[in-house]
């Protein structure tokens, strides 16, 4: 069990530098542009990964990014096949992680609640 979870944590590693690094240098759709990875889950089979990213973009253009990413998903499968020696490179699902989003807005809600309280 152990030795395997360590292989599919480098696997999921390599897979999220190297994928960092073509949205970054390799893809040239403006829509993924100001893209951010911030996990790689794959499947125990290594058939599938679960590409988490957050986006500057704005929500108003999250749809964008997602359909950008969806379009780019064999291009970057295929330049991953060029880069990374395992048997079967997954297929790719990226998924909007929320959770920056969600923190944010957190802080300043925690940040409204103390000015409040300073001023009564």
């Amino acid at each position: 069990m152990g030795k395997e979870f360590s292989r599919a944590s480098r696997v999921s590693e390599q897979i999220h530098r190297e994928l960092s690094e073509l949205i970054r240098l390799e893809l040239k759709d403006p829509r993924v542009s100001l893209v951010t990875l911030t996990d790689v889950e794959v499947s125990a089979d290594y058939a599938h990964a679960n590409v988490f990213y957050t986006s500057l973009a704005g929500e108003e253009q999250r749809a964008g990014v997602a359909r950008g990413l969806k379009h780019a998903a064999s291009f970057l499968r295929h330049e991953l096949g060029r880069r990374i020696r395992i048997h079967n490179i997954p297929e790719l699902h990226f998924v909007y992680d929320a959770s920056v989003e969600r923190g944010t807005r957190l802080a300043h809600l925690i940040d409204e609640a103390v000015k409040s309280d300073h001023r009564e």
